[in-house]
């Protein structure tokens, strides 16, 4: 029985692998997009505390041909002048409509006022790499490339996100869209009818990524190591639970069956080492299997963020923070949601 249970561990284990391989493929060649003017649209409610190092880094990109918007989301913190005092173009929307979210309203408004060939919006927590964007355009071949930011880990805490991150990265990678930074054509983007296709969704990136689709227009997405960077939820725990409360209830259910099951697999494996342990009677198994399971996790977490070595040694504290939240956020699904400031309606 212990002999079936460890070959049974070691298939689960091997879902692992498999979304490894989905994740981390050979990126291609770009089209010359380098050569093209580029508008970056920044939406920012309440954001001055994140804006200077995403300014920054974008003032120290080699790429000059670039046209930097903020859509000052009735900020209250100074958004706005921090963003001037960096040299952006600040721009403010009208009063946040009905049937709107604030986030897709600042996105076609600074949309509609960019002059760029190429268009990429990027959150504030966000920042480029050094030669960040030169690489992403050097990826960029044609339709919508989204760039999953690598996850900038500062405290503890934040190693609470590490599942989340993974299923972001699985459910996004290589064929789907992040909501942090979205890179694509003008003329494109029009064709699938703009930020106002999908004004009243929370996680507006599920949406046009089908918009994109329907139109003929190629979706891609890729790790964002070594070109776009982020740090989730530094304001604190309550913070993290607030944004992943709000993300998985909008996003339950968005992630493709196929890669769904894969990452269902893959965790139920990381669970079974105890169990193991146990039924046999021996230790060395447990403590064997859970090795493994350390090596696996610290090969695929490491590459899309910078999570410590004692979340992951003891994965089980994330891990079932991740179930517990996932669990929080069902029940909140369709349900009001607090984000920022505004009471929303989770899709």
């Amino acid at each position: 029985m212990t002999v079936a249970l460890v070959i049974i561990w070691a298939l689960l284990g091997s879902a692992g692998f498999a979304l490894a391989a989905r994740m981390f493929r050979r990126l291609g060649g770009g089209v010359g997009a380098d050569a093209a003017r580029v508008s970056i649209v920044i939406p920012a409610r309440n954001e001055a505390h994140n804006l200077p190092r995403l300014l920054r880094s974008i003032a120290a990109q080699e790429v000059k041909q670039l046209e930097v918007i903020v859509v000052d989301d009735a900020s209250t913190d100074g958004t706005a002048e921090v963003a001037e005092a960096h040299g952006a173009k600040v721009i403010r929307p009208p009063e946040l409509p009905d049937g709107w979210r604030g986030k897709t309203w600042a996105l076609h408004h600074g949309a509609r006022a960019a002059t760029g060939e190429l268009l990429v919006f990027m959150d504030a927590d966000t920042w480029f790499e050094p030669g960040g964007l030169s690489r992403v355009l050097f990826v960029y071949q044609n339709g919508a490339l989204s760039v999953v930011p690598f996850h900038a880990v500062e405290r503890p805490y934040e190693d609470l996100s590490m599942f989340f991150n993974l299923c972001m990265n699985a459910g996004t990678v290589p064929d789907g869209l992040s909501g942090q930074f979205l890179l694509v054509g003008r003329e494109d983007l029009e064709r699938a009818g703009g930020h106002e296709s999908v004004r009243g969704k929370v996680l507006e990136n599920f949406h046009l990524s089908e918009n994109f689709r329907a139109a003929g227009i190629a979706v891609r997405g890729v790790t964002g190591r070594g070109m776009v960077a982020l740090r989730m939820y530094p304001e604190g725990f309550a913070s993290l639970v607030e944004g992943w409360t709000k993300g998985f209830a909008a996003g339950a259910g968005r992630t493709p069956p196929r890669v769904l099951a894969t990452v269902v697999a893959w965790m139920t494996g990381l669970m079974l080492p105890p169990l193991l342990g146990w039924l046999a009677g021996d230790w060395r198994i447990g403590l064997l299997t859970w090795l493994a399971c350390v090596a696996q996790l610290a090969w695929i977490a490491r590459r899309l963020g910078s999570f410590g070595w004692a979340g992951m040694m003891f994965y089980q504290v994330p891990l079932a923070f991740f179930f517990g939240m996932f669990a929080w956020s069902a029940m909140r699904s369709g349900k009001k949601v607090s984000w920022k400031g505004r009471e929303i309606h989770a899709d």
